[in-house]
Parts: C-alpha cells; structure tokens; sequence
C-alpha cells in the first residue's frame, strides 16, 4: 500500500494543527478539515483512506458527516472512521457505533492514543474490503 492517507477533522485550530503535524511526522499524509461541511467535501474528493473525526463541528456535525459517509460512500472502499470527541457519556458513542464508527477515542487524548487508532483501523482494511 502507498502512503496513508488521514483526514482529519476538528474545528479546534490549535487541536488540529498539533494532531496533523504529530500524525504527518509518522509517516501518513495528513489532509485537514475545520468544519463538518469542509469535512465531507475533503472525502469526497480526496478518498482517504482512515477519516480521524470530531463530533462537536460547525455546519455539520461529526454524525451528519459519519452518517453521509456510510449511506454515500465516495468509493466502493470502507473508510475507517475513528471519533476523537469532548462528548463522553454513553449515548453518544452508542449514536457513533450505531452510524458505524469504527473507534472512539475521548478528548482529551494523546496522539499516540490516536496514532495507536489509526495503525489498528489500516491493519483491517484489508479485512473490510474483501
């Protein structure tokens, strides 16, 4: 497989832009997104290969984004999807899990936590789109 393509997006300037740099510096490239909207347009036309989510987003949430991505997938692949969200309590990440989130992670965390997330989400996209 060629580079790893991650999107991430979180509408937190300075969350986003630490995240990105420590995630490009282990070898992924890194597309950013500051809203939901900006988000779902980024994965339409760059067809990541693991989208790093945040829930708590203006112009569209990170469920509307999850929810447009399972029912109108850009491609005929399965994008892992992992939530890293402020948001904590159990119904939240039930409605995550529900739209098919593939990992949670609760804010704040660490990059490892999130670098750890998207090693283990590429291990089984071999396994998801056979």
């Amino acid at each position: 497989m060629s580079v790893i393509k991650v999107l991430m997006a979180d509408d937190e300037a300075s969350v986003l832009e630490i995240m990105a740099r420590q995630v490009a510096s282990a070898g992924f490239e890194v597309i950013t997104a500051s809203d939901g909207k900006q988000a779902w347009e980024k994965i339409q036309s760059e067809n990541p290969d693991v989208v790093v989510l945040d829930l708590l987003m203006p112009h569209m949430d990170g469920f509307a984004v999850l929810s447009q991505l399972r029912t109108n997938p850009p491609s005929k692949k399965w994008i892992p999807v992992i939530i890293v969200s402020a948001l904590n309590e159990t119904q939240h990440m039930q409605k995550s899990f529900d739209l098919q989130a593939d990992h949670y992670l609760v804010k704040p965390c660490r990059t490892e936590d999130v670098l750890r997330a998207i090693k283990l989400m590429i291990s089984l996209i071999p396994l998801r789109n056979s």
